[in-house]
């Protein structure tokens, strides 16, 4: 009698940047109506003000007046006051919605109200000790730049004569170009710090020494995410700018019009981003092998009914252990 093969082994769950964004995509369907009220309380501030901010600093401001930028200044310092309250209260709301929401838990406005007030402390001191290594180590490279020039004067050397204007031009953003690339590495390192702030209520350094740690493995997808919601940023805010410049805010209706769509597609990318995030930080947790700990001290008290209809976390956390 002919013995059957042995079955195939399980194959690992490949995550990779499309299912975290179908997964994130999922919950946020799920509870549209929480998330669209998130949005209006705390993203639709900083769209709107986002797509209104040339306008309204060239009123204030006027160009063609005589040189005096204190109101200028002040009205840039609220502004981003303003961005930075609001962000905040944003990345927290949206943050906790995702996470309890992946777990099958009831969402409630007013929890994730609370929770974006309790929480702000937190994501300000880790936003500011983020702060003083980036600004640290643009110090530390504009030094570095301005010792090798006073090391060539110091040995006769002079740019004019020995060094072509094309050295003399890049030299700066051959600079900036480093700065940049760390400043890139430092955000994919730090990518899940808010989602750990928030979650595990850690403060100042530890969220981004997390961050770090979480983040090994899910590299890629971390890079991913940065590169895709940075260019539809990126190229949000520069149309933006760019569409300013025509002079058609003339025109009431186009200005409407602008305001209107503008918002929405930054509510969405902001949405999809933080949904994004809160996943990857998930599913970082299943890889190292804490998640699957966590769900079990859970079942223990009472029963969850978890959204793993597709079997993906319960998958993760089999090749974890198994």
């Amino acid at each position: 009698m002919a013995t059957l093969p042995p079955p195939p082994p399980l194959q690992p769950l490949q995550i990779d940047l499309r299912s975290i964004l179908h997964e994130s995509r999922r919950i946020v369907k799920a509870h549209s109506r929480h998330f669209l009220a998130l949005a209006l309380l705390f993203l639709l501030p900083l769209a709107v003000s986002s797509s209104t901010y040339p306008f309204i600093y060239k009123l204030i401001y006027p160009f063609h007046r005589v040189f005096f930028p204190t109101k200028a200044i002040i009205f840039s310092l609220l502004y981003a006051l303003f961005v930075l309250i609001f962000s905040l209260l944003a990345v927290s709301s949206v943050t906790y919605s995702v996470f309890h929401g992946f777990h099958g838990r009831p969402l409630e406005l007013k929890s994730a109200i609370k929770s974006a007030l309790t929480s702000f402390p937190r994501l300000l001191s880790t936003c500011l000790v983020s702060g003083f290594i980036v600004s640290g180590l643009f110090s530390v490279l504009v030094l570095i730049r301005f010792s090798l020039i006073k090391a060539t004067q110091f040995l006769g050397f002079k740019f004019d004569f020995y060094f072509p204007p094309q050295f003399i031009f890049f030299q700066p953003v051959f600079f900036m170009v480093i700065f940049i690339c760390i400043v890139a590495y430092l955000q994919v390192n730090w990518t899940l710090a808010p989602v750990v702030a928030i979650v595990e209520s850690s403060w100042g350094l530890e969220p981004l020494r997390r961050s770090k740690y979480l983040v090994r493995g899910m590299k890629k997808a971390a890079f991913l995410m940065f590169l895709l919601y940075g260019y539809v940023l990126g190229t949000f805010l520069w149309c933006t700018a760019v569409t300013w410049d025509f002079h058609y805010s003339d025109d009431k209706w186009f200005l409407v019009l602008y305001i209107v769509l503008c918002s929405t597609c930054f509510m969405g990318c902001l949405v999809s981003y933080l949904a994004g995030i809160t996943v990857l930080y998930i599913y970082s947790k299943a890889i190292h092998g804490e998640y699957a700990g966590e769900i079990a001290a859970e079942f223990e008290t009472e029963y969850v009914s978890l959204p793993f209809d597709d079997g993906k976390v319960p998958r993760v956390v089999s090749v974890v252990y198994g």
